[in-house]
């Protein structure tokens, strides 16, 4: 037999405004710091899929003038991410040639 459980108890209320919390703190950091989803995942030690979800589906709903910020910053990152990763490619040829030659 399954046991009907309310929604709305004082656990389910904290978690949802821990969550509430934590999204506008990864919010208000990508401002400050212009940092990227992984950037911001190392620093609070917590996944990219959370971050991501957080700034992209939870903020939304919490402040919408925020997100809109953020939604910026991500979009930028996503629009160079190619140049960032082309560059990291380049630097590790020239890191790996320049030990075959020594």
């Amino acid at each position: 037999m399954q046991k009907n459980f309310k929604k709305n108890t004082i656990l389910d209320t904290n978690c949802k405004s821990h969550i509430a919390v934590r999204s506008v703190q990864l919010a208000h950091y990508i401002c400050q710091h212009n940092t990227t989803v992984r950037e911001t995942a190392i620093v609070f030690d917590i996944s990219k899929s959370t971050v991501h979800k957080d700034i992209s589906q939870r903020l939304k709903h919490i402040d919408l003038e925020l997100y809109k910020k953020v939604k910026k910053i991500i979009d930028k990152n996503l629009a160079e991410r190619h140049l960032r990763g082309g560059q990291a490619t380049k630097n590790r040829y020239l890191t790996q040639s320049r030990k075959t030659k020594n």
